[in-house]
């Protein structure tokens, strides 16, 4: 297949704009969000304070997921002590109680944290769609820079809000320095995500 013809059958992912500070980000994505676009991705070197706000980012799940998993480590821990101590093995050693928790607390403690630990990695891993080695803004030459000084709005094609030439002007209007159109790389038909 030729490239032209190729390049044509490329499907539009999104409208991207760089903007050299990030108040110009934020205050870029706050106003996109009260024009009612929805499908938004902002990309920073550095962690801005107000930008999950602007962007009405859900609240993460990673954290009740952290907390489930100490739970679950901590009833673990205390139970198979309990069960190995009272029900299967009891043993009296200088008229202890059978039931001595003080003596469970430091296995509770160190279960309690490691459940809590490895259900919190695996959950960031799920929730943040990992691994992604390709995303389609990748293939924006410009994109490189969003590690270093330059910050990034996208707004998905798949927004119901979505015109080209609509979102293109809106985003140039909220002083990008530039907006560009990033196209997904797989035809039609491939594997979607």
């Amino acid at each position: 297949m030729d490239e032209p013809l190729r390049q044509s059958m490329y499907r539009i992912y999104a409208v991207m704009a760089e903007f050299e500070t990030p108040e110009r980000l934020i205050a870029a994505a706050r106003r996109a969000r009260e024009a009612g676009y929805s499908k938004m991705e902002a990309y920073s070197p550095v962690p801005l304070d107000g930008l999950p706000e602007a962007l009405a980012l859900p609240r993460s799940k990673v954290p009740m997921a952290v907390l489930l998993g100490g739970i679950v480590g901590a009833v673990t821990a205390y139970g198979i002590q309990f069960l190995s101590t009272v029900i299967d093995y009891p043993h009296n050693i200088g008229g202890r109680p059978y039931h001595s928790w003080p003596s469970y607390i430091p296995v509770t403690f160190e279960l309690t944290v490691l459940f809590a630990s490895l259900v919190g990695l695996v959950a960031m891993i799920l929730f943040n769609r990992l691994p992604r080695p390709h995303h389609p803004v990748f293939g924006d030459p410009r994109f490189t820079r969003a590690t270093r000084d330059r910050f990034f709005l996208s707004i998905a094609a798949r927004d119901p809000r979505f015109d080209l030439e609509q979102t293109r002007d809106f985003l140039a209007a909220q002083g990008a320095l530039s907006v560009d159109e990033v196209r997904d790389d797989r035809l039609p038909g491939d594997v979607e995500e």
